[in-house]
C-alpha cells in the first residue's frame, strides 16, 4: 500500500456500525451477597445507530449518529473520515477496514480518494477492534437505563461517544496484531 501511496503516510483505521436503543442492555452490577438488585428492561422500538471509524494506534476517531443505516449514510461517513484526514494534513491516506455489509459493498457508494477500503472476511467480528468499542459504550454508558424517548436516546448515545477520549479509544481498540501490522 505505501507504494502505491509514495511520500503519504498510511494509516490502517476500522470502522463498524453499532443500533442502540431502547431495548437496551443488561449488565451484572455489584450488590451484597443474597440480594437480588432489580433492573427495569424497557420494551419501546426506538433505535439510534452509531457509524464510528477509529486508528487504533492513534485514537483518533470519526463518528456519525443516524436514524438508521444505507448506502447514503456510509457515503457522509466516509466523506467525514476523508475532511478528517485531509485538515489533519501531512498527506496522509486511510486503509479502512471494515466488514462485508451491504451499504459498505453497495455500488453507489462513493470512496474518496484519500480512503481505500479493505474488507474483512464474512463472519469475522473479531477481527474488528470497534467491536469493543460496541461493549465498551453498552457496558458503561448505556446499559441498565430508561430511555424516555427517541431525543433522550439520541442526547444518551451522543454523550457516549463524547466522553471517550483518544487515549480511552486506543486502549479499547488496540491489539497485538494491529502493532505488528505497524
Amino acid at each position: 500500500m505505501k507504494d502505491q501511496y509514495p511520500g503519504r503516510t498510511v494509516e490502517v483505521w476500522f470502522q463498524d456500525e453499532a443500533r442502540f436503543g431502547q431495548q437496551g442492555t443488561l449488565t451484572k452490577v455489584w450488590a451484597a451477597q443474597g440480594m437480588r438488585p432489580t433492573a427495569v428492561k424497557q420494551t419501546e422500538y426506538e433505535w439510534v445507530y452509531l457509524f464510528a471509524a477509529v486508528n487504533p494506534m492513534t485514537g483518533e476517531s470519526s463518528a456519525l449518529l443516524s436514524p438508521t443505516v444505507n448506502t447514503d449514510l456510509m457515503n457522509a461517513h466516509l466523506k467525514m473520515i476523508s475532511k478528517q484526514v485531509r485538515r489533519a494534513g501531512g498527506g496522509r491516506h486511510v486503509v479502512l477496514v471494515l466488514d462485508q455489509a451491504g451499504w459498505h459493498v453497495a455500488k453507489a457508494l462513493k470512496v474518496p480518494d484519500n480512503i481505500t477500503l479493505m474488507y474483512l472476511p464474512p463472519y469475522s467480528p473479531e477481527l474488528n477492534p470497534v467491536e469493543r468499542l460496541w461493549l465498551y459504550l453498552r457496558n458503561h454508558y448505556l446499559s441498565n437505563r430508561v430511555f424516555a424517548d427517541e431525543d433522550h436516546l439520541w442526547n444518551a448515545c451522543g454523550n457516549a461517544w463524547n466522553r471517550i477520549e483518544p487515549e480511552r479509544l486506543n486502549t479499547i481498540c488496540n491489539t497485538q496484531w494491529v502493532k505488528r501490522c505497524y
